[in-house]
C-alpha cells in the first residue's frame, strides 16, 4: 500500500458516498459517516493493509471499568475472527475500534465502504446499547451471562 493507493481509496469512498470534499478528507485522514468519525490510514511497515479507526463514543464517568471488561470480552469473542480490536483512548475516554483491512488486488472504494458500513453498525450497537444505556440496563450488561454480545 502506498500513500497514493490510500488516497485513491478515499477518493472513491467520497465519490460513492457523495461527499464533496475528498481533498479535505485526504488531508485530515478522517471522514464522518453516519455520525461516526472514521480515520483511514496506512503504515509503510504494513503495506498489505489499510487501517480504519472508528470513534464510537465516550464512556461516561463511573462506567469505564465495566465497559473495559465488555471491550475485552468482545475482543475475545467477536473481533478475534476479524482483524479488529476495541479499546479506550486514555486521553478522551472514547471507545475506539481499530480495523486492519487486508488489501487485495480488487480492493476499491466499494470494498472500503462495505467494511466501514459493517463496523458502523457495530458502533451503533455499542452507542445505543452500552454507552448510552440507562443505569438499570447498564447494571445488567456485565453480569457474566454475555447476553449483550451480538455476534
Amino acid at each position: 500500500m502506498s500513500l497514493e493507493r490510500r488516497n485513491q481509496l478515499i477518493r472513491e469512498l467520497c465519490d460513492l458516498r457523495g461527499l464533496g470534499d475528498a481533498d479535505g478528507v485526504i488531508e485530515r485522514g478522517v471522514v464522518s459517516i453516519d455520525d461516526f468519525d472514521i480515520a483511514v490510514d496506512f503504515y509503510e511497515e504494513d503495506s498489505a493493509a489499510i487501517y480504519v479507526n472508528f470513534q464510537f463514543g465516550i464512556v461516561s464517568g463511573g462506567r469505564t471499568l465495566r465497559v473495559f471488561r465488555l471491550l475485552l470480552e468482545a475482543n475475545l469473542s467477536v473481533y478475534a475472527q476479524d482483524q479488529a480490536q476495541l479499546g479506550i483512548e486514555a486521553e478522551t475516554g472514547g471507545v475506539v475500534l481499530i480495523v486492519r483491512g487486508v488489501l487485495e488486488a480488487n480492493s476499491d472504494g466499494k470494498w472500503l465502504i462495505e467494511m466501514i458500513e459493517h463496523y458502523v453498525e457495530h458502533g451503533r450497537y455499542w452507542r445505543e446499547n452500552i454507552l448510552l444505556a440507562d443505569d438499570e440496563m447498564f447494571r445488567h450488561l456485565a453480569d457474566g451471562n454475555y447476553v449483550w454480545i451480538r455476534a
